[in-house]
C-alpha cells in the first residue's frame, strides 16, 4: 500500500448475529458486559463466584484495550454450561503519525521476536491488503494495514476453549477475512 491512498473512515466486519457485541466507544460497556455475564450464567446455572471471576477477566480485557484503542468486543459462550470464559473478538484501532507505520513484513518480524517459538507469525493477502497473522494454541491476532499508511486494524481473538484448530478457529479466520474498508 501507498501513502498517496486514502485513510478508511470506518470498517465493516461479519460476525454472526449469536455474538454479543459490546461497544467500547460508549459508557455503557460495562453494564452491556455485566449483561452478557449475567444472561450467560443464568442459562448455565453457573455458580456466582465464577460468574464473578468471568466478568472480572472480561472487565479486564475490556479496559486494558481501552487504554490501547478498543473499539468493539464480541463474546460468544462456546460451553453450555457457562462456566468458563468464552471466545472473544477485540478489534483496536491502532494509528501512527505518517510515515512511522511499520510496514507488515517489519510488524511481523517484531511480533516474531515478542511471541517466541510458540507463536506462528506470517504476513497473509486479505482483500482489504497485507495483514500480520500471529496465531498461538489459544489466540488468532490480525494486524491489518490500513489505507494511507495511517496505522493497523486489530482484530484480536481469544478461544480459550476450542483452541485454533477447531470449527471456531476456522470462523474466526473467516470473520477476519471478512473485513472490508467503508
Amino acid at each position: 500500500m501507498t501513502t498517496s491512498e486514502a485513510p478508511p473512515s470506518d470498517y465493516r466486519l461479519l460476525v454472526p448475529r449469536d455474538w454479543f457485541r459490546v461497544d467500547l466507544t460508549h459508557e455503557r460497556w460495562r453494564r452491556q458486559l455485566k449483561t452478557f455475564v449475567d444472561k450467560e450464567s443464568a442459562k448455565g446455572r453457573a455458580p456466582s463466584e465464577v460468574a464473578r471471576s468471568i466478568w472480572t477477566t472480561l472487565r479486564n480485557t475490556a479496559e486494558s484495550g481501552l487504554a490501547h484503542g478498543a473499539l468493539e468486543f464480541f463474546l460468544k459462550t462456546e460451553s453450555p454450561d457457562s462456566a468458563t470464559l468464552p471466545a472473544s473478538l477485540l478489534i483496536s484501532l491502532r494509528l501512527t503519525p505518517s510515515g512511522l507505520t511499520p510496514q507488515p513484513d517489519e510488524l511481523a518480524q517484531r511480533l516474531a521476536l515478542r511471541g517466541g517459538p510458540d507463536a506462528d507469525v506470517d504476513v497473509v493477502a486479505f482483500p482489504v491488503g497485507k495483514v500480520v497473522r500471529a496465531v498461538t494454541e489459544t489466540t488468532m491476532d490480525f494486524h491489518v494495514h490500513m489505507p494511507g499508511d495511517v496505522g493497523y486494524l486489530h482484530l484480536a481473538f481469544s478461544l480459550p476453549l476450542s483452541g485454533k484448530n477447531s470449527p471456531m478457529g476456522n470462523l474466526c479466520e473467516v470473520i477476519a477475512y471478512s473485513l472490508r474498508w467503508v
